[in-house]
């Protein structure tokens, strides 16, 4: 009795997991991008937030607000809300690590939540027409890809960026 309740518990799970197939993979990639960026923005001291690798490109403070702006506006769109995307008004430490993890406190619900059915709906985003789902997994590969660029920044400044950590 006990091994055909067990059976079925399992099965249940393994049911209920498999059920949002497309939307579960998100909030698994974006957890992962999410720790590197939050660990990499503490991580750059503070007098190396206004650093450029050329006079053209981001500075590592503006990558930062970059990335919180971007995913707030992403998320935004997905809820069908409209926010005020601030950080790249901002310069220090402190106040752009408050709002990259604003951020990711405003995106991490909406992921947590979708769902195959809701994840299909259709959305505006710039000129594009998409998924939601879609929009999600754009946010996840542009926050890699600005992570991409910010573990140069550290790397340049001499600092092991998270991803790295602990490997030979």
């Amino acid at each position: 009795m006990h091994m055909v309740l067990g059976t079925t518990f399992v099965s249940a799970l393994t049911l209920a997991a498999q059920s949002d197939p497309f939307s579960a993979d998100a909030p698994q990639t974006y957890a992962l991008i999410k720790t590197d960026l939050l660990k990499a923005a503490e991580k750059m001291p503070e007098e190396n937030y206004s650093f450029r690798t050329t006079p053209l490109v981001r500075s590592f403070a503006e990558m930062i607000a970059h990335v919180a702006d971007g995913q707030l506006r992403m998320c935004a769109v997905v809820k069908g809300e409209q926010v005020s995307a601030k950080a790249a008004s901002k310069t220090s430490k402190a106040d752009l690590i408050a709002a990259l993890k604003a951020s990711f406190d405003y995106c991490d619900p909406v992921y947590a939540s979708m769902t195959d059915a809701a994840g299909a709906s259709q959305i505006r985003w710039a000129r594009w027409d998409m998924s939601k789902l879609g929009l999600l997994n754009w946010n996840i590969s542009h926050d890699n890809e600005m992570y991409g660029i910010i573990a140069g920044y550290l790397r340049i400044k001499g600092l092991v960026p998270p991803s790295s950590e602990g490997r030979p």
